[in-house]
């Protein structure tokens, strides 16, 4: 069986996203696993009368201090704010064998939070990974939606046009030696920021807080390898096609896209060709901004976001 790694609260006592709201814990019967597993998530709760759930997702190889920009907002505009981090990621617990990870198994932990937590009138929000992980669910399980903001992500198909950057990420982070032995997390986000950003050794701490060295990364060494071009199983290539041609055909919540444009592995243009693939979906453009683009730019993620709900967030 695997084993699994707790990350020591210690690791995230001089962040003040952690301090700032209320954290919950979720357990989850995952296969391939001796016990439980502990799944953590942020759960900020609305000011006011609750307009509905803003779900905050994240991919690779962050965790939910991306959104601790974003949670102060939305709640003051009435929105519960819901932000898990993946299994591997951020407080939640780390199984530390690679193959243990795969899309299947992440898509079953956040309709595990979902489900448990019996969301509903859900605004979605997914980047990255979050993007194939996020979108499963809300085809699958469309009548939880209110709405859905689609930033710097993909869904795989085969015809899918992966850009240079993202074939050089998988190929550079399968290599130890290319990224110094390991998977630099902190280096790695702070490196894709495009404005420019006072502290950056504080960003480099925050998104390297929840590792503890090579064995804690399994997670995020695992996330890369899975990219379906390469390993269409694990990466669960089938179903990601399956939701793409879902989106084609939808008919259900409205769904937003926002791109920052300074990101070389999913450019703008691909998010141009997406829009038009989806039934009354809308496109915004976030300007000189890079692959994570919530906390690159925050402030313009949450005017689109309010533009789009036509209140002020």
């Amino acid at each position: 069986m695997t084993t699994v790694h707790r990350t020591s609260p210690q690791n995230f006592a001089g962040l003040e996203f952690v301090r700032a709201w209320p954290e919950r814990i979720l357990e989850w019967e995952a296969a391939g696993l001796d016990e439980p597993l502990e799944l953590h998530l942020t759960d900020a709760p609305a000011v006011g009368d609750e307009r509905g759930v803003f779900l905050l997702l994240h991919g690779e190889p962050s965790w939910s201090v991306l959104y601790e920009q974003w949670i102060a907002r939305l709640t003051s505009a009435g929105f519960r704010c819901v932000a898990p981090d993946l299994a591997g990621f951020g407080r939640s617990d780390k199984p530390t064998d690679d193959a243990w990870y795969s899309y299947e198994r992440h898509c079953a932990s956040l309709r595990h939070i979902i489900e448990s937590l019996d969301l509903g009138r859900v605004h979605l929000v997914v980047q990255d990974w979050a993007g194939p992980i996020g979108l499963r669910c809300l085809v699958d399980d469309p009548d939880r939606f209110a709405r859905a903001f689609i930033f710097n992500t993909w869904l795989h198909r085969d015809d899918f046009p992966y850009s240079d950057g993202v074939r050089l990420w998988r190929q550079m982070a399968m290599d130890p030696d290319a990224l110094g032995g390991d998977m630099p997390t902190g280096r790695i986000v702070a490196g894709t920021m495009r404005r420019d950003h006072a502290d950056r050794a504080r960003i480099e701490a925050a998104f390297d807080a929840p590792f503890d060295g090579p064995a804690s990364k399994a997670g995020a060494r695992a996330f890369p390898a899975m990219i379906p071009f390469g390993a269409p199983e694990v990466g669960g290539a089938a179903e990601q096609a399956r939701c793409d041609a879902a989106l084609a055909a939808w008919v259900g919540c409205p769904v937003h896209l926002a791109f920052g444009d300074a990101d070389p592995v999913f450019p703008y243009e691909q998010a141009e060709a997406w829009v038009t693939r989806i039934p009354g979906a809308t496109l915004d453009r976030i300007p000189d901004a890079g692959h994570f683009v919530q906390f690159d730019a925050p402030e313009d993620c949450l005017t689109v976001i309010g533009r789009r709900l036509g209140l002020a967030v």
